[in-house]
């Protein structure tokens, strides 16, 4: 039975530069997403922040160490911390990424790409499903921004995406950015993928700005406004979806906290479901 998730509205990812403002001035937002490994601790500045914020906000958390698609087993030891800051929080759901971080106990403290093949996205969506059985709530996994391809690909990356998905009765977390980085580096047609995805499995949305290379790589880097062929891709998404909680995410050269809401808040300008959507490769 699919999940049906709550469209929390628009919100930002909760960031160490805004949390004096937030507490002191309680501005209106609709949601936070906070990276849960900065608050898997039993106490401290972090977790106290925290609770504050949870007196005002709904939060929904985002991870970076699962690694899911490393050969490792499943991590418990790191998935009873997780949930036990999921119940503290009452996330609706918890997502990761597609990706591995970890080999031979070693963190890269990166998110590593993967090759596109039948055997290996079931192997990780067999992961997925005892993960998200284990948590007892819904998990998303987020597409990935790609650098790099591997001779040994047997699909492109959304049919991949969403085997491991399929397969595992898990969800998306759907960064739309992402697609289009991917997209340019590796040239192909975003919309090609947009219309291949299975939106009654999207959760909720990630929106970013990229910074382009002097060769025209493009690198997702949170710290410019996102472009306006993203917000383009994101209205389709927003409009396949029938509305979907979206999260800008702005993680360097930061803002003001103002700034960065006015810059969240451009995704209402790209709701409206009367318009059209046209979307080249650049």
């Amino acid at each position: 039975m699919t999940y049906r998730a709550k469209n929390l509205g628009i919100g930002i990812g909760l960031r160490v530069p805004h949390i004096a403002h937030i507490i002191a001035n309680r501005p209106k937002v609709d949601f936070f997403e906070i990276i849960s490994e900065n608050y898997m601790v039993d106490g401290g500045p972090p977790r106290e922040n925290l609770d504050r914020i949870l007196e005002h906000y709904p939060v929904v958390q985002h991870g970076v160490s699962l690694s899911i698609a490393s050969a490792e087993d499943v991590d418990f030891t790191y998935l009873k911390k997780l949930k036990t800051l999921c119940k503290h929080t009452k996330t609706p759901w918890f997502s990761d990424h597609l990706c591995w971080t970890r080999c031979s106990s070693h963190n890269y403290h990166d998110l590593l790409p993967i090759p596109y093949t039948a055997e290996y996205a079931d192997f990780i969506a067999e992961k997925a499903r005892i993960v998200q059985d284990f948590m007892e709530i819904p998990f998303a996994l987020e597409n990935l921004s790609s650098y790099v391809a591997f001779d040994n690909s047997e699909m492109p990356e959304w049919e991949f995406y969403q085997r491991v998905i399929d397969k595992s009765g898990t969800y998306m977390m759907f960064d739309v950015n992402n697609v289009y980085v991917s997209a340019v580096n590796h040239q192909f047609d975003p919309m090609a993928y947009l219309k291949h995805i299975d939106y009654s499995r999207v959760l909720q949305c990630h929106v970013a700005g990229h910074t382009e290379l002097p060769n025209g790589t493009l690198l997702d880097t949170h710290n410019h406004p996102v472009k306006d062929i993203v917000w383009e891709m994101y209205r389709y998404v927003y409009q396949q979806t029938g509305g979907v909680s979206t999260i800008l995410e702005w993680d360097a050269d930061f803002l003001t906290f103002d700034q960065t809401m006015a810059q969240a808040n451009i995704a209402r300008e790209y709701q409206d479901a009367g318009q059209d959507v046209h979307v080249c490769k650049r």
